[in-house]
């Protein structure tokens, strides 16, 4: 899905920024998953993934509020699962296929899923592997952020 706008997270910074059109929009504080220096690789290692994700789901009823999920795994963390051993190569082809559909991808696998960015904090690391933002910012975020909102999450 063509957009002009996405989301940038900087683990290091715990910030989140929204770009539209090339133009930094909003700036938000947020709180990671409860181990979050390093790449996800796998389910409940309590770590933020790192890479170009998008958001794939959206879900206005949360208990955390509000929930945009993003496409973790992508290509990438699925063949480095693969190579290791934690999923198999039919897994590995439902979670590309999944992607190159701009769709979500498979999230019941042991790589991890359901990671998204949502509301309930962000005054700590806490979560799962998901990025938290204050309920406020994140009803900003929200009318904002659209299905294929390119999302980079960095170091």
């Amino acid at each position: 899905m063509e957009t002009q706008s996405c989301i940038k997270i900087y683990k290091a910074d715990r910030k989140l920024e929204f770009w539209e059109k090339g133009n930094l929009i909003h700036t938000f504080k947020v709180g990671l998953g409860f181990s979050p220096n390093g790449h996800k690789t796998r389910d409940g290692d309590g770590r933020t993934p790192e890479g170009a994700y998008y958001i794939c789901t959206q879900n206005p009823r949360s208990r955390f509020t509000l929930f945009l999920g993003i496409s973790y795994p992508n290509i990438e963390d699925a063949y480095k699962g693969l190579e290791e051993g934690l999923i198999d190569e039919g897994t590995y082809e439902s979670i590309k296929k999944s992607i190159q559909e701009l769709k979500r991808p498979d999230w019941n696998t042991p790589l991890g899923g359901q990671i998204g960015i949502h509301g309930k904090g962000s005054a700590y690391d806490w979560t799962a592997g998901c990025i938290a933002l204050d309920d406020e910012d994140m009803k900003v975020l929200w009318e904002l952020a659209k299905i294929g909102t390119p999302v980079h999450i960095y170091k």
